[in-house]
């Protein structure tokens, strides 16, 4: 079965896949990310990323393109609650993606986080499958979020103090 992974970094991914690793899942993770800032920090989590799943040998599809804009207008620049808007843009970009090229279903490392908004998160991937007519592959992976600080401890892997958008940024630095 052909899973498209939404990642938002590599240390998340490498939990996720040490969770699925026996599923014989095929896997592509797929990072778009239009929310982290600045873009150093963009830049450091596609180079983790990159290096995580050539060691692995996970296929990964990576938008490069640095657009803060497009968080700014379609996130931060919306009424209701920011992290419910930006789950919505990654997600819905992911099953776009996953629909046109034929996955059988798509998840997000959004999944592993303990800091993240799990339930929101499913909802959302949930209506995405729907409106894109590609299954949402749910599965609770924060059991293994302590795995992925040890995994990517181990593997040397950048890891961030904070979501990455940047209002997340000012709040990580009170």
């Amino acid at each position: 079965m052909k899973l498209l992974l939404h990642t938002c970094c590599a240390p998340c991914l490498s939990g996720v896949h040490r969770a699925i690793f026996e599923e014989n899942l095929d896997i592509t993770g797929y990072f778009y990310n239009p929310n982290i800032h600045p873009d150093g920090e963009f830049q450091n989590r596609i180079g983790a990323l990159i290096s995580y799943a050539s060691q692995r040998d996970i296929h990964a599809v990576i938008v490069e393109k640095y657009d803060i804009g497009i968080f700014k207008s379609q996130v931060a620049g919306q009424s209701g609650d920011r992290c419910s808007n930006c789950y919505r843009l990654r997600l819905e970009e992911a099953a776009k993606y996953a629909g046109k090229n034929n996955y059988d279903c798509f998840s997000s490392t959004i999944l592993i986080s303990p800091y993240q908004k799990h339930d929101l998160a499913k909802q959302i991937g949930n209506e995405m499958g729907e409106k894109y007519g590609v299954r949402f592959y749910y599965k609770d992976f924060r059991p293994f979020y302590r795995d992925s600080i040890a995994i990517s401890k181990q593997m040397g892997l950048y890891r961030q103090r904070y979501c990455g958008c940047y209002l997340s940024v000012v709040e990580s630095s009170r």
